[in-house]
């Protein structure tokens, strides 16, 4: 049994396996635009979305190496916009292009070949990858900053809220995502990525409320809460 307290004692194994735990994660291809109209675009392996009614996204970018906030961070808080780009299989060696530390003037979509489209809803217009099946367009909401060492270990953690949803109707089964179609590709341990071709289906037990989280349905949501209020309403009147 392996046991270390990280950063007190040592693993004694040839690397360091914290971030093979935590597997797999969605990967957040981030698009921005500073404020002189520069695009950016990286990839970020912190990233998850956070609630869903309304939905909530987060990324966390951890320092460069020089121990300064990367151009994505600087790009959001000072316009307010960005978007999330979702990485397939076909994509990931522009992907990994886009992840090399590039000076600010280096156009990461030009040096890795893709294609750009506008936002549609975003008061600071963002380019987004044409290439990608499905996009987020987001506002930005707050950011935390968690302490590390330095240069790198002390990250920023954007939260955005999402206010527009592109999704290719290539990637759609009767109406719904598709996973297997979208072959989405997530970051493991070391230098490994995973890739989703197969999903099964599970059922939660109960009554079927917790489904509503869980399928993320803004309508049933909304619905649990008249429920709600109607009993309460009920309950005064009698």
């Amino acid at each position: 049994m392996v046991f270390y307290e990280p950063g007190v004692t040592s693993h004694n194994l040839p690397r360091d396996p914290f971030k093979s735990c935590v597997v797999p994660r969605p990967i957040g291809w981030i698009s921005t635009r500073s404020l002189d109209g520069k695009d950016n675009l990286a990839p970020y392996s912190q990233f998850n979305n956070l609630t869903f009614d309304p939905p909530y996204v987060m990324f966390a970018a951890n320092q460069t190496e020089t121990n300064t906030r990367k151009d994505t961070v600087v790009n959001v808080e000072s316009t307010g916009s960005f978007v999330w780009n979702i990485c397939n299989w076909d994509l990931r060696d522009a992907m990994n292009i886009t992840s090399e530390q590039l000076p600010y003037s280096v156009d990461e979509f030009a040096k890795a070949g893709l294609t750009k489209i506008s936002s549609t809803t975003l008061k600071h217009a963002v380019s987004m990858v044409s290439e990608s099946p499905i996009k987020f367009e987001c506002i930005y909401f707050s950011t935390l900053r968690l302490p590390g060492n330095p240069p790198m270990g002390t990250i920023s953690m954007i939260i955005g809220k999402v206010v527009g949803i592109h999704i290719d109707d290539r990637v759609l089964t009767q109406g719904m995502v598709d996973l297997r179609k979208v072959m989405p590709i997530a970051r493991c341990g070391y230098y490994e990525y995973a890739v989703v071709r197969e999903t099964f289906v599970m059922m939660p037990p109960g009554n079927g409320k917790m489904a509503l989280g869980l399928e993320g349905s803004t309508a049933g949501n909304s619905k649990e809460w008249d429920r709600i209020n109607n009993e309460k309403k009920s309950e005064e009147l009698e």
